[in-house]
Formats: C-alpha cells, structure tokens, sequence
C-alpha cells in the first residue's frame, strides 16, 4: 500500500477531466420518467454503447480488482523478500522457508480481513449517506434543489439554466436521490453492494500470497542461501516489471512505450522498498 502511494506521488498519472453527462442521460436517473423519457433514454443509450463498442474494442478490468491487487501484490512482493532475506543470514534454508510460509499465510489473511473491513465500511458509509439524502430530499426539497443546483455552479451555467436542470431533477424524489448521490456525493451504487468486500478481500489476500511466493520460490530449490537470495532478488525484480506493464495495459493502456515505463517504475520503487526492508533487517541482526 505505502509502495502504491509512493508511486503515485513520484509518478503522478495523468488527471482526465470528468463532464456530467448530458441532461437526457440524467433522466434515466430515477423512476418518476415518463414513457416518452424512458423511450428517448433507452435510445440514447443504445447509441453511446454502439459508439462505445466501436470506438474501442480493448478488453478492461474492474479499476477496484486492479487496485485490491495492486496492494496485494505490491506488499507481498516487498516485505516477505525482506524476511526472507534476512533469515537467509542465519544460514538455514528450512528456516527461511518455514518462516516466509509462516509470514505468507499471516499477511494475507491480516490483508483479506483489511480489504474486507474497507468493503463494509464503504457499504454502511453508502447507507448512511443515503438515508441522510432520502430525508433531505423528503423533508427538506428546497434544500435538495439547493444542493442540485451547486452540483452544476463549477460549471459555469447561467442561473436560468440551473434553475431549469434543479426544477426538473427535483420533480421526481427517486431521481433526486440518485442524482445527489452520484453528481454531489460522488457515490456510485456499486459501493453499496456488500459482495465488493469479499472481492476485495480475496482479491488483496490471493495477490500478498502469489506475490510472496515469488521472491520465496528459489529457496525451494537451492540449497546454499547466498544463491538463493540471489535468485530471489532477479526473481522479484522481473515479477514486479512484469506486474506493473500487465497492470497499466489491463486499465486500457494500449501503448507499448508506456507499459514499459510503468514496469520499470514499479520494478525501481519495488527494489527501494525492498531494499530498504532488507537494510532495516540486516541493522537490527547486526
């Protein structure tokens, strides 16, 4: 995770600005349209996923599997090689085996369970904001009108416009809880649904394991530890490059070039970490 947030910070990814969508888009929000709406919407929609599919037939994974992952395997990369390595000073295989399996089995429940705790809270964080909106929306309307109009201020709408979109928004409560929830909140449905959590956790614990496994693969068959360690250490380097040019091209990243540059970016700040865990242990031991 600190591996992630480092990356992010030394190698900023590029911001793309995000528009709401258009105002017959926002009409498939709720349940309150009429039947000429839900004909004009069901229409629209029809066309923004022809154009979708031919625009772009690239095959893209769930962004949140991507980042539960990310987290999995990036810790699990970095901090079992730093146990194994400094238990491969004491000149034991077995015991750096046991005690990387040990740590292997360890890690990734403590992480599942964490994935887990942050599904559920994302799931009662939803239910909760969604009850506050239902009761603004019910007993507060002017208030849900208000807070419908700010959504559009940063927008630069002249205030006829505005009053126009919150006027109709407004007319229907179901629509009026969607819109609040998604445009002001920034809530997608989704983050209510509690299988998220399990996903995640399972996601996050199945990448610490795969992750640790691969710095930890060559004690399993070389006997002399100064060997192994060395294995282990071109062993990782070439999984995390490995694992930051799928990650990029999995997010829909269909350039070569730039699949490189983030293995090499991950596979660099990889070997810090690492480095860095292992320099701690080798410290304390001395």
């Amino acid at each position: 995770m600190a591996l992630l947030y480092i990356k992010n910070i030394i190698f900023p990814a590029k911001k793309q600005t995000a528009l709401l969508p258009s105002f017959k888009q926002q009409q498939q929000y709720g349940s309150c349209d009429s039947a000429s709406e839900i004909s004009q919407a069901g229409s629209d929609t029809s066309t923004l996923r022809s154009e979708a599919g031919s625009s772009s037939s690239s095959f893209r994974v769930d962004p949140r599997i991507i980042s539960d992952a990310t987290i999995g395997l990036s810790d699990g990369l970095t901090v079992p090689f730093a146990l194994t390595a400094g238990l491969s000073a004491l000149g034991d295989t077995k015991l750096v085996i046991y005690g990387g399996l040990a740590e292997l089995i360890a890690g990734a429940i403590s992480m599942g369970l964490g994935g887990y705790l942050g599904g559920v809270s994302e799931a009662q964080s939803y239910a909760a904001t969604l009850a506050e909106t239902q009761k603004t929306v019910t007993q507060d309307p002017k208030e849900a009108n208000q807070i419908i109009k700010s959504t559009f201020h940063s927008y630069g709408l002249s205030e006829d416009v505005l009053d126009a979109f919150a006027t109709q928004i407004s007319s229907c409560p179901k629509k009026s809880e969607n819109f609040i929830m998604r445009f002001h909140h920034d809530l997608p449905e989704s983050q209510a649904d509690m299988s998220r959590a399990y996903i995640s956790a399972l996601t996050i614990a199945l990448g610490y394991f795969l992750g640790g496994l691969v710095p930890l693969t060559p004690y399993f068959f070389v006997s002399d530890n100064q060997t192994a360690l060395c294995w282990s250490i071109g062993v990782m380097a070439f999984a995390l490059f490995v694992f930051g040019y799928v990650k990029t091209f999995l997010v829909g990243e269909e350039k070569r070039l730039l699949c490189v540059k983030a293995g090499v970016q991950m596979m660099v700040l990889g070997g810090v970490a690492a480095a860095a865990a292992m320099g701690c242990v080798k410290a304390i031991g001395s």
